[in-house]
């Protein structure tokens, strides 16, 4: 019995809960106001987080562009270079090409002259630099410039290049020199 009453005892010393008040159940007022605040700075975060990475997007677009657009500048810039050296050596092959179709007896200087020739057209071939080819072909102001006019051969369409008086040069399809021609009437 003894251990009996010593249960009822340890029963009736633990306190009795009482029933939780309704204002006690219910949220406070402070606590309202504070989950609205922790809202509010939620909602706060996440408009600065959002704009920083529109930000954060947009520098990198730009970037790229700013890279792609130099990569493009700087190779316009070499093709420009490349455009003006060749267009200033372009005197020297057609004296090559003039000394080559001249006459004389000595084999051995023609000979050296169009190895020279040669080797000048195989140095602006690995270039990029093209002829424009005109002899027979329809006239084209973007490629040709008519020189002169002649009376068609029989059998020529007018408009067509009878005759090319100085070949027309191209770098990567960039017209570096047009080719002096005379048109067919």
């Amino acid at each position: 019995m003894a251990e009996k009453e010593k249960k009822e005892k340890k029963v009736s010393e633990q306190p009795e809960t009482q029933p939780e008040s309704r204002e006690q159940a219910q949220p406070s007022a402070d606590c309202e106001a504070e989950l609205a605040a922790v809202k509010e700075q939620l909602e706060k975060a996440a408009k600065e987080l959002a704009d920083a990475k529109e930000t954060l997007l947009r520098t990198a677009a730009e970037y790229d562009n700013f890279r792609k657009r130099s990569a493009k500048e700087k190779d316009a810039a070499f093709g420009n270079g490349v455009s003006f050296a060749v267009e200033k050596l372009l005197g020297v092959l057609d004296t090559l090409a003039l000394a080559a179709n001249a006459q004389t007896e000595d084999e051995s200087y023609k000979k050296g002259v169009l190895m020279t020739l040669d080797k000048a057209g195989a140095a602006f071939s690995a270039m990029g630099v093209e002829e424009i080819e005109a002899q027979d072909k329809p006239f084209d102001p973007e490629l040709h410039a008519a020189v002169m006019q002649q009376q068609a051969p029989e059998g020529v369409e007018s408009g067509t290049v009878v005759q090319v008086l100085q070949k027309g040069y191209t770098y990567n399809g960039k017209v570096i020199r047009h080719a002096a021609v005379a048109v067919a009437q």
